[in-house]
């Protein structure tokens, strides 16, 4: 049986450990030169301009831009549900009591946009911290393999309603966001998933700034039987598989027909899809794909 391994490898904790003691001196020149070393490009500002913003949302889809604004419309209603409110209560005896709900004064939002981008990571870190009234939002994200930003999430960023956006990734962003650089506001509270580096630097950086979680590769726990369509599971497993070649889907399902038919839609659907080769990467890393009898 496959398991996880239970803690950051050695190697991981100590190449981080010193990005972020050389962004802690180096600041802005330092992040420019990971940018160069890790993404292969350097970039002459690390902010974008509303400019660059406004133009990356004329690159994209129209009826993309439309479903952004009411995806952004759905988030926004229901964290409206959700949010609390001040309070103040005076007790018989002239005593008061109460609390007093603010948002935070500055958040940074990370963005992944390495090998793929995900503009919803954008709408649902912003809106409920635009709802929790933050004074303001700072988005990062990495560049693409060409050096530019991703137009989609450039949008999303616009549409959201972001105040800055820098174009930085990896453990160097997560350390110019907590300690800050000539260009970089220092945040109160870095929110948003990554890969391996940007985790490990939130945990190293936990208490430095506050952050939301510590989030491990993507997993999926599957349980169907007899009735489930393996069309859609298969879809719902590459939903997560594609994420990372550390990400882990599994089924688990008591008709060995269902599972046989699973893994051929798997790999029929995966044939076509941009990132089948991320998908087949995780597929190896457990042995393959194959579906099994009488697991105990």
């Amino acid at each position: 049986v496959y398991k996880r391994q239970g803690q950051t490898s050695p190697e991981i904790e100590s190449s981080v450990r010193e990005i972020i003691e050389t962004v802690r001196t180096g600041g802005d020149q330092v992040v420019k030169e990971y940018s160069k070393k890790f993404d292969g490009w350097t970039p002459e500002n690390l902010e974008l301009s509303k400019e660059e913003l406004e133009k990356a949302v004329e690159e994209c889809d129209p009826e993309f831009i439309a479903a952004l604004k009411r995806a952004a419309a759905n988030i926004r209603a229901f964290h409206q549900r959700q949010k609390q409110q001040s309070r103040i209560d005076p007790m018989p005896n002239g005593i008061i009591t109460g609390q007093r709900v603010r948002g935070l004064h500055r958040v940074g939002v990370y963005v992944p946009g390495g090998t793929a981008g995900y503009p919803s990571s954008v709408l649902m870190n912003v809106i409920p911290a635009q709802v929790a009234e933050v004074g303001e939002i700072v988005m990062t994200t990495p560049p693409g393999r060409t050096g530019r930003p991703d137009p989609n999430i450039l949008a999303a960023a616009l549409v959201a309603g972001v105040d800055r956006v820098f174009l930085m990734g990896g453990a160097q962003a997560v350390a110019a966001l907590a300690l800050g650089t000539e260009s970089v506001p220092k945040v109160d509270k870095i929110v948003g998933p990554g890969n391996i580096f940007v985790a490990t630097a939130k945990k190293q950086l936990y208490g430095v700034v506050d952050i939301d979680m510590i989030a491990g590769p993507s997993e999926i726990l599957i349980v169907a039987d007899e009735t489930a369509n393996p069309r859609y599971l298969a879809a719902d497993l590459m939903s997560q598989a594609e994420h990372d070649k550390m990400a882990s889907a599994i089924l688990i399902t008591p008709s060995s027909d269902i599972a046989q038919r699973t893994v051929d839609e798997l790999y029929r659907q995966m044939a076509t899809l941009s990132r089948k080769d991320i998908i087949q990467e995780s597929i190896d890393r457990f042995g393959g794909v194959s579906a099994c009898e009488n697991m105990e």
